[in-house]
């Protein structure tokens, strides 16, 4: 049922947890998961997600506006901040490459990143974007003199989905 978008969400209402599809990327990520209880994934600080859409402009000789817009290629991007360091994000960018240097080429992890938000004031009205085929490709680890030890992790993902619905 369709309803009114009338929730407002605070960081305080949002989880985020990772899902695994089959195949090689897939079966990666789950172990580094299971391994490290990644779901959901915690002490997260900070997740943007943002979505491009390469927009190209016709422009006609003589005329200052454009005249036609097409879209173009559409990238998904992002990054989570979090503020424990275990390992477990790094690994999710280098799979088993994480603990050794491998002889050749390996398989990187990939894996379905979801964000869902539930206002305590309005549980019946969830909100969820799933960021999916999602692979790291940076991490980063700040170590500051007098604040938390945080690491921060680059991604690029293939599609994006969302979800607001009302519970009947």
């Amino acid at each position: 049922a369709s309803h009114m978008a009338t929730t407002v969400y605070h960081g305080a209402d949002g989880t985020i947890s990772v899902a695994f599809e089959n195949g090689p990327a897939g079966d990666a990520a789950k172990k580094v998961s299971d391994t490290f209880s990644l779901t959901p994934v915690g002490r997260c600080t900070g997740v943007t997600i943002k979505v491009t859409n390469d927009v190209k402009a016709f422009h006609e000789l003589g005329q200052r506006f454009a005249t036609d817009l097409r879209p173009g290629n559409i990238n998904v991007t992002g990054s989570i901040q979090r503020a424990y360091v275990n390992g477990a994000l790094l690994r999710l960018m280098l799979g088993d490459a994480a603990d050794a240097r491998p002889a050749g080429a390996f398989v990187g992890p990939s894996f379905n990143l979801s964000v869902e938000l539930k206002n305590p004031a309005d549980p019946d009205n969830p909100a969820s974007v799933t960021v999916m085929g999602v692979q790291l490709s940076a991490w980063n680890y700040s170590l500051p003199e007098d604040d938390f030890v945080m690491e921060n992790v680059d991604f690029r993902a293939l599609w994006v989905k969302t979800d607001e619905k009302k519970a009947s």
